[in-house]
């Protein structure tokens, strides 16, 4: 559906030339990359990034939103009703509401909200200048919203909130069916971007300073399906060992039913894949998973776990788990906790189960009471905190490597500690004992306390190393035009 279209030779540049913007991200890892590809083409439309991004001083608020949790759509409005003041008082603000929640609720944005001056989909990030134009010339609120992808935006520009990590989507969409999830309808089937596209990108973000990569998708373990080559994620992983200055690569998230051993062993095998895996449970139970549209079962995520853990002893595994689908049982709640003891997460991004509207579980009759979803819950965060601080504890003496994001004087580091991600993954807080250390540095150290959520290394540095520092903005565009490299199938 769209109720305008619009002609992209448009140049709403001169309007929004020194106008502010705000972005507000809600959800997963897209909608975060999806803010940077805003944010890129905002500026590139001329306008400027506000200090405050709360929205209160801006000339633009954007709200790119998310479907997935319950209280989606309270947070919304909410953050809405509280800016029409702010906007009352401010002549010429404009307000956009994106992505997901965008995408499900369409037109019903404008009845709730009327305040709201721009509403995009999920496939309309390149619309969002010229509609805020449009509405501003028009004086009236513009809607735009296609059901499905009509060109990969690669090719957008992009304003990364970090100089020295980017994401990189090897995909967009999910062909799974998953009964709690409502993500396929609103970002449609899966799409693939040739390999040569998601290489040219990741060069591009290497010469711009970039050292460490994350692959993004609904399901990367499935990409290559479109272009028939099945094992095309794992021969990405090693292509991306061979891009010089790229020292660690990273992705999210992958599905057990289509794990394969060969993306294991491309892990193992190259240097600059870290030795991290996410990979979703949802649950323990094979009733469950059956009814959750999961189509593999408990013994197969061990398997791969066990799998993982052969190939590369000290990978660090997170998952997703959902507590209290419906008509889950004291026993199939059991069965959980008794995977999460026997898989030993690093960590688990647990939820507490909300119907959404649209989706299959939505519509099943036994629903958990909340106090019984809220008890289960309570038991699984006491038992993966009990085996994440175990876990963290092991590491206490031993060096670790850290990509540094956070340097001295922030809130958290006022004891002179920067703070970033081992190659694992985790959260390290590093003593610099006076050494000037900036974002994008690398530095080893050694452990020497460990917490549930982070680990410590105070103590003299090992090692430091400075980034590679560009001239160029913390901005990259893929040359469209370049001969895509190929991949072929796997004979």
């Amino acid at each position: 559906m769209s109720s305008a279209s619009h002609d992209l030779t448009e140049t709403p540049a001169t309007a929004a030339a020194g106008r502010t913007y705000a972005i507000r991200t809600y959800g997963c890892q897209m909608n975060v990359h999806d803010s940077e590809r805003l944010s890129g083409l905002l500026e590139a439309a001329g306008y400027v990034r506000a200090a405050d991004q709360s929205g209160q001083d801006a000339d633009l608020v954007v709200f790119n939103t998310c479907a997935v949790r319950e209280n989606a759509d309270n947070r919304l409005y909410g953050n809405l009703s509280h800016l029409v003041p702010v906007k009352n008082a401010r002549p010429g603000m404009q307000i956009a509401v994106g992505g997901c929640l965008a995408q499900k609720d369409q037109q019903e944005v404008l009845r709730k909200a009327p305040n709201v001056d721009v509403v995009f989909g999920t496939h309309n990030l390149a619309s969002l200048p010229v509609l805020l134009e449009r509405a501003r010339h028009n004086a009236q609120a513009q809607v735009e919203i296609v059901e499905s992808l009509q060109n990969f935006p690669s090719d957008l520009p992009s304003r990364r909130d970090s100089a020295f990590s980017a994401w990189v989507s090897v995909s967009v969409g999910c062909d799974n069916t998953c009964t709690f999830c409502i993500v396929p309808s609103l970002r449609g089937k899966e799409t693939d971007r040739r390999p040569g596209e998601v290489l040219a990108e990741i060069e591009a973000l290497v010469a711009d300073g970039v050292s460490e990569i994350t692959l993004l998708g609904q399901n990367v373990n499935s990409y290559g399906r479109s272009f028939g080559d099945r094992f095309a994620f794992g021969k990405l992983l090693r292509a991306c060992g061979s891009i010089d200055g790229l020292e660690r690569v990273r992705f999210t998230s992958p599905h057990p039913r289509d794990f394969t051993t060969d993306v294991i062993e491309a892990m193992a095998e190259t240097p600059n894949v870290c030795p991290q895996l996410h990979m979703p449970l949802q649950s323990g139970s094979d009733t469950v998973l059956r009814a959750m549209r999961r189509s593999y079962r408990r013994d197969r995520y061990l398997q791969i776990i066990d799998e993982v853990r052969a190939a590369m002893p000290d990978a660090a595994i997170t998952t997703d788990i959902i507590v209290g689908f419906p008509a889950e049982t004291e026993a199939d709640f059991e069965q959980t906790l008794d995977v999460v003891r026997r898989a030993r997460f690093t960590s688990a991004f647990t939820f507490q189960y909300s119907p959404r509207p649209g989706t299959p579980a939505a519509a099943m009759t036994e629903q958990i009471p909340k106090a019984v979803v809220q008890q289960r819950y309570d038991r699984l965060i006491t038992l993966q905190d009990e085996i994440s601080w175990e876990t963290n504890k092991q590491l206490v003496g031993r060096e670790v490597e850290v990509l540094v994001s956070t340097g001295p004087g922030k809130k958290d580091n006022a004891n002179g500690r920067v703070s970033g991600r081992a190659r694992d993954g985790r959260l390290v807080h590093v003593e610099v004992g006076g050494n000037d250390i900036q974002s994008g540095d690398v530095v080893r150290s050694r452990v020497s306390y460990a917490a549930p959520h982070h680990l410590v290394a105070d103590g003299a540095l090992l090692q430091h190393r400075r980034a590679r520092r560009v001239t160029a903005p913390a901005t990259a565009t893929v040359d469209a035009g370049r001969p895509l490299l190929s991949i072929g199938p796997r004979p």
